[in-house]
């Protein structure tokens, strides 16, 4: 993006299913300017009295320009446009776990905050799923003798990796970590963030948004946390959704306590924001990777609504949506709650007035 209308900044979410296109080219802060907009396929031209900007858009997207429909300003927004788009369907994903690949390979589990070893070298045969949480109840449906798994949890033996909606069981003796009688929390020795906790004497669970599990002759690389933590929570999403039909979640700690409402609007978003960096988020780091780069880029994202739950709000709601079976609730850290919450909330201030709120609830974007 080159320099010229300073303090335009523009956002475009594209639908790959749909090939369609919201383009908002958002005023300047000042407001009150006139803007002239070009639209071409692989970039857009906005002309303000201070200058002129040339944004280029990355390779995945093509507009196109015949198509522009709908043309309106908004107030404290800018101008908003429709038109055709599309969009090739980004690869890139933060990889959580690859059953296919890293099954019978030595892999070595890793504290996602700091890159502290936590199990080394491990040779896992199978890396198998989870059944949902109601499996039990269903066997007593499919079975006409009395339940031959009543009582037998399922638990897995030394080189098993059982992947649940957020995290994973894995064979460790928990003497190796702690007590567990003392306390059933893992704690990451470093940095004493909070990896899980102890299911049995052998079996722990570590939540995908805290571990990170890669073969043994890769090196450790830094991923930045903000950008974990949304893709971690948005493939969860995307998964429950397809195999379960389910599009409404509460976020609760290991408290049990909710922390989050999230209802899934869409999963075929591609999102392009120009703008990188505020001075507003800098003493957070959290948001850290955000500043070390101007470019623009795009991402896949899931679109979700959400509601706070903490210090007593929507308490009524999360009550409703606790008692109905077609919620599925995840559960995290209770830090990691609070970190989701926050970047929920930074994705909601970044959005264009006029797309943060819908009905009674708050709009923001996952991105993979």
């Amino acid at each position: 993006m080159a320099a010229g209308a300073a303090g335009t900044r523009v956002f475009l979410e594209v639908r790959r299913r749909l090939r369609s296109a919201l383009l908002i080219a958002r005023e300047p802060e000042e407001g009150g300017k006139p803007m002239d907009i070009t639209v071409r396929p692989f970039s857009l031209r906005l002309v303000t009295p201070e200058g002129c900007t040339e944004i280029w858009l990355p390779a995945e997207v093509r507009l196109v320009p015949s198509s522009c429909r709908g043309l309106q300003y908004v107030a404290g927004d800018g101008l908003h446009l429709r038109l055709q788009a599309q969009a090739e369907f980004s690869t890139k994903l933060i990889s959580v776990f690859n059953q296919g690949s890293q099954a019978r390979e030595c892999c070595t589990f890793y504290c996602q905050s700091c890159g502290e070893v936590i199990i080394k070298d491990r040779k896992l045969l199978r890396v198998l799923p989870l059944p949902s949480e109601n499996w039990g109840a269903l066997v007593e449906e499919w079975c006409c003798h009395p339940d031959p798994f009543a009582n037998k949890p399922l638990h897995p033996r030394e080189n098993d990796c059982f992947i649940g909606d957020s995290f994973f069981l894995v064979n460790l003796r928990s003497s190796v970590l702690q007590d567990p009688k003392a306390n059933t929390k893992v704690i990451c020795k470093r940095c004493k963030v909070v990896l899980g906790e102890t299911v049995s004497s052998e079996t722990t669970k570590f939540y995908m948004t805290e571990v990170i599990i890669q073969p043994s002759e890769r090196s450790f690389s830094v991923i930045p946390r903000s950008p974990f933590v949304q893709s971690v929570v948005a493939q969860c999403l995307v998964e429950l959704s397809s195999a379960r039909s389910t599009f409404r979640y509460t976020i609760q700690g290991q408290d049990g306590k909710v922390y989050i409402l999230l209802w899934l609007l869409n999963l075929d978003s591609l999102v392009v924001d120009s703008l990188r960096s505020s001075r507003h988020i800098k003493k957070f780091p959290l948001f850290e990777d955000t500043l070390k780069s101007d470019n623009i880029s795009a991402r896949n994202a899931v679109k979700v609504l959400y509601l706070p739950c903490i210090k007593n709000r929507n308490e009524k709601l999360a009550s409703l949506w606790e008692g109905d079976i077609s919620v599925h609730s995840l559960t995290l850290p209770s830090a990691t709650c609070l970190e989701l919450l926050l970047i929920l909330s930074r994705s909601n201030a970044m959005l264009p007035p006029s797309l943060r709120h819908m009905n009674s609830f708050q709009v923001a974007f996952l991105k993979m």
